[in-house]
């Protein structure tokens, strides 16, 4: 758990553009000659408040620009899903035909073979009108992908920028979807940006395209273009398997769930002191003993390398990046109790199934205790393709703040000996963060001198305020679920916030985007995860992605009501907020 107080901040973004002439219905009926003149515009072209009239008002994250108008492309018996002769852009092909057969009945083969209609994914410039979010024009930007796409596969985003366009990575991102009578095509310079575009055209058909029995359709695509990239490089959720334990299925269908928002960053917590969740070779007890229990006494659980290897692999497939964490060296007694010599005094300590915090510590005086860091780290990052490793930090209470400094500049240069960047929580920056290194904020406030000192001096900053983006905070007082130490969370004030002002006297450049993350101390089953994630998830999902002048609540929430029948198709169990008109 993360414990501070909380201090209400609710910046509005600027209302966004009025524009009367969106008139393409998700049912594909033609647009008007209106319509079809229609100007392009930033984000959903609709007035704060007002119900959302076509496909394009639904679309969640807000895309960078839209311009509705024109005749829809109607899928049917002989579309064929078109892509290049490149492994990436096959899978990115079967993955929408895997969404779409199930409902349309269609065969919609995924051919290599050139041709007129149907939908086709294809690699080239995606151009950005007006300089795309954050001012960063993406004409140009990211050349065509290589063959097989393994450079995405580790998921965009480089940890050297966060504004949109500014490193390159956004522009990765970046992609084209044009519609008309005669096809659907999604452009993008990468295949990262052809997979987020895939999810747009998902948003655009009928909410009964994500069913698993066929459906009747029609399923039309309204006629018009969305043009579109990133504003933040970082756009994460956080699952915390170590209080509770969550099968590799269970985690997979998250990060489908998570896909479908342009979430590109999967950050698994994988040791805690109820719970010690990947094997380790040179250290095995830590999994066979330590991963034996969980909050409240359950049998719990671990991932043997082959069960993360398929989680790594199932993430970036749909270009999300794995980033593993090992918490120390506070939140540690699972580790101290599968091995006596990690205490400093010799003793282990029995295993914990409560809910407390900040009573255990690795011995920062003993040089096995570095060995045991070494191991662990060196293991997991042969298995972890992606450039981050987080060692967690935070609530080391037991843990002097001499020996916090010590242990932590250790820990650090472990982490960069094999070849990865540090993330830790915040605290980190009351130690001596290393070049490059990553601090996770998950303060209440947005008023932390310390942490802005470290951004200013170029620490990168995510984002996690806790009352606003921790998903297991409860609702209301009668929520089942979660906790409330950081208050209530109702989706607006998850939503009412601007990641680029939010943390006082740290610069806009210093922020590597945001990240949603989910304790577990109250969920044990996959219907508990979406319960405490939906509607929330993708309000932060927009935060990290949608253009600052497009986040606007009234606006959003109109938008994300229209999700309420996706989700059921979908099989996701959501919290039905009374904020939300749903429909």
């Amino acid at each position: 758990m993360r414990r501070t107080g909380a201090t209400p901040h609710h910046p509005r973004s600027a209302l966004r553009l009025l524009c009367a002439l969106l008139l393409v219905t998700t049912g594909g009926a033609a647009a008007s000659p209106a319509a079809a003149a229609a100007p392009e515009t930033d984000g959903p072209a609709r007035g704060p408040g007002s119900p959302a009239s076509s496909a394009f008002d639904r679309l969640v994250p807000a895309p960078a620009s839209v311009r509705p108008g024109g005749e829809p492309y109607r899928i049917g018996p002989g579309t064929a899903i078109r892509v290049d002769d490149s492994p990436a852009s096959r899978r990115i092909g079967e993955h929408l035909a895997s969404v779409l057969r199930p409902s349309t009945g269609y065969a919609l083969p995924v051919t290599t073979r050139q041709g007129k209609g149907g939908i086709t994914l294809k690699l080239g410039a995606a151009r950005q009108s007006g300089g795309g979010p954050g001012g960063a024009s993406a004409d140009g930007a990211g050349e065509t992908a290589a063959a097989g796409g393994a450079e995405d596969g580790k998921g965009p985003g480089s940890g050297t920028g966060a504004a949109a366009g500014g490193d390159g990575t956004a522009a990765a991102e970046s992609y084209r979807l044009h519609s008309a009578p005669g096809g659907v095509t999604v452009t993008a310079p990468r295949h990262a940006g052809l997979f987020r575009g895939v999810q747009t055209l998902r948003q655009l058909l009928p909410a009964a395209a994500e069913a698993d029995t066929r459906q009747p359709g029609p399923w039309t695509v309204p006629g018009g273009t969305v043009t579109d990239a990133p504003r933040f490089t970082h756009r994460g959720a956080m699952l915390d398997v170590s209080r509770h334990f969550f099968t590799v299925e269970q985690v997979k269908r998250y990060i489908d769930q998570l896909a479908l928002y342009k979430i590109n960053k999967l950050h698994l917590h994988l040791s805690d002191d109820q719970g010690w969740r990947i094997a380790i070779d040179s250290w095995p007890r830590l999994a066979t003993h330590g991963g034996s229990t969980e909050v409240g006494g359950g049998p719990g659980g671990h991932y043997t390398k082959d069960d993360y290897r398929e989680i790594v692999s199932y993430a970036a497939e749909r270009y999300l990046e794995v980033i593993p964490e090992i918490d120390m060296p506070g939140h540690t007694n699972a580790a101290l109790s599968s091995y006596a010599e990690l205490n400093c005094d010799g003793v282990a300590p029995p295993l914990y199934t409560g809910i407390e915090v900040g009573f255990s510590s690795l011995c920062a005086d003993k040089e096995i205790t570095y060995d045991f860091v070494d191991d662990v780290v060196r293991e997991l990052a042969e298995l972890t393709p992606g450039r981050y490793l987080h060692i967690g930090g935070d609530e080391a209470h037991a843990t002097s703040h001499e020996d916090y400094a010590r242990f932590m500049d250790r820990a650090q240069e472990i982490v960069g000996r094999y070849g990865k960047t540090v993330v830790g929580w915040h605290q980190i920056t009351g130690a001596r963060p290393v070049e490059g290194a990553v601090a996770q904020y998950w303060g209440t406030s947005g008023d932390d001198e310390q942490v802005a000192a470290a951004a200013r001096a170029g620490t990168k900053i995510v984002l996690s305020p806790a009352n606003r983006a921790y998903l297991d905070m409860k609702y209301d007082e009668d929520t089942p679920l979660g906790l409330s130490w950081a208050g209530y969370v109702q989706p607006e004030q998850s939503y009412s916030w601007d990641p680029g002002s939010y943390l006082r006297g740290a610069p806009e450049s210093a922020i590597l985007g945001v990240e949603a993350p989910l304790w577990s101390e109250t969920l044990e089953t996959g219907d508990d995860i979406e319960f405490m994630a939906f509607p929330r998830l993708p309000g932060i999902a927009e935060l990290g992605w949608s253009p600052a002048d497009a986040l606007d609540w009234a606006d959003y929430r109109q938008r994300i009501a229209t999700h309420g029948p996706r989700w059921e198709a979908l099989g996701i169990n959501y919290h039905r907020s009374p904020q939300i008109p749903w429909e």
